[in-house]
C-alpha cells in the first residue's frame, strides 16, 4: 500500500526543555483513517501542527507523497487539509466568502459548482450568506471542515473534531468522512472519543509523553489485547472461590453472586467448558451467563496507564 505521509526520527524540543516529540516514525497509508489516541499533552496537536508546517520540528523529516515539508513546502502543504480544535475564522466574513478565499489561498481556480456541492454535503448551501458570528458552534465547525476542504486536498488532518458538538452532527461528521475515505482522501483524527476511534478508524496510534507506543490495524489490535470476559450470576452467594479453581483467575464480585473469568482470542474460551464443569462439581450454580468484548477504551488505558 502506498505511504502518503512518512515521519523519520522526528524530534520537538521547545526552548524550556520540554521534549513534546521523542523520536517519533509513522507511516499514513493512503485512503485510510488513522486514529491517534493519547492523554493531553501527549503530543498529537504537537505532531500534526509540525506535517502542517504551523510548528517547526528540532529534528527529523517528513514527507508528504515524497514531498519534503522544508524543500518542497508549497507542495507538501497543498496537499493537505487542517481542521484545527479551536475556531480559527473571521467572524465577519460570509460563509462562502471564507471557502472561496481558502481556495484561492492554495491558486486553485475558482470552481463554484465544487464548493457548492461541499456546502451541501455539510449542511451549509443554505446559510452560504451568513456571517460566521451568526452561526451556532456546531455550524462553526461544519465550516472550518469546509475551509479544509476547499482546495481539494488528499489528506485531511482532523483536530479534535467532533469536541463539543452534539451527538447528530458527530454522526453526520462521521458519515462524511467515510465519504471522504470511500473518495482516496487519507483521514488522520485525534480524538478523545474513544469509540470514535474504535467506529471509524482502520489503524489506530498511540502516542505516550511523545512517543508512537503503538501502531496497530484497529481489527488486529482488538483481537490482541481485546480479552473477553464471561460473567455468571450465581443462583446464590458464596463467601470465596474455592481454592482448586485458583488456575482460572477467577473474581468475585456483586457480594459474592457473580463470578466472573477473563479470555482472550487464541483459546477462544476452550477452558469455559471445563470451568462449568468444576464450578458444578463443586455445587455453585449460576442462573445466567454473558461475555463482553474489552472495548478500545479498555485497551488503551492500560496502554498510557497513568501520566502526570
Amino acid at each position: 500500500m502506498h505511504s502518503v505521509i512518512n515521519i523519520s526520527s522526528l524530534t520537538k524540543t521547545y526552548k524550556s526543555g520540554f521534549k513534546a516529540l521523542d523520536n517519533v516514525n509513522l507511516d499514513i497509508q493512503k485512503g485510510e483513517i488513522f486514529a491517534l489516541l493519547g492523554p493531553n499533552g501527549a503530543g498529537k496537536t504537537t505532531l500534526i501542527s509540525i506535517v502542517c508546517g504551523i510548528v517547526n520540528a528540532s529534528s527529523g523529516n517528513i514527507c508528504v507523497n515524497n514531498a519534503d515539508i522544508k524543500k518542497d513546502y508549497r507542495l507538501a502543504r497543498s496537499q493537505i487539509g487542517l481542521v484545527p480544535q479551536e475556531l480559527a475564522l473571521s467572524m465577519f466574513e460570509s460563509v462562502w466568502a471564507t471557502v472561496k478565499f481558502s481556495r484561492g489561498l492554495y491558486g486553485k481556480a475558482p470552481d463554484h459548482e465544487y464548493l457548492q456541492k461541499l456546502l451541501e454535503t455539510l449542511s451549509l448551501w443554505d446559510k452560504k450568506d451568513n456571517r460566521i458570528m451568526t452561526l451556532s458552534g456546531g455550524m462553526k465547525r461544519r465550516v472550518l471542515i469546509a475551509k479544509a476542504l476547499a482546495h481539494e486536498p488528499q489528506i485531511l488532518f482532523l483536530d479534535e473534531p467532533t469536541a463539543g458538538v452534539d451527538v447528530e452532527l458527530r454522526q453526520e461528521m462521521w458519515s462524511m468522512i467515510r465519504g471522504l475515505r470511500d473518495q482516496g482522501v487519507t483521514v488522520i483524527l485525534t480524538t478523545h472519543y474513544i469509540d470514535e476511534a474504535e467506529e471509524m478508524a482502520d489503524r489506530i496510534g498511540v502516542i505516550r509523553r511523545g512517543k508512537i507506543i503503538l501502531v496497530e490495524d484497529k481489527t488486529t489490535l482488538m483481537k490482541k489485547l481485546g480479552n473477553k470476559q464471561l460473567s455468571l450470576d450465581l443462583q446464590n452467594p458464596i463467601e470465596s472461590l474455592p481454592l482448586s479453581l485458583d488456575s482460572f483467575k477467577l473474581g468475585l464480585s456483586e457480594g459474592g453472586y457473580r463470578i466472573t473469568y477473563s479470555f482472550n482470542h487464541q483459546n477462544e474460551g476452550n477452558e469455559i467448558p471445563s470451568l462449568l464443569r468444576s464450578l458444578s462439581d463443586h455445587g455453585i450454580e449460576f442462573k445466567d451467563l454473558h461475555t463482553r468484548q474489552r472495548s478500545l477504551e479498555d485497551i488503551f488505558v492500560s496502554l498510557v496507564g497513568d501520566t502526570p
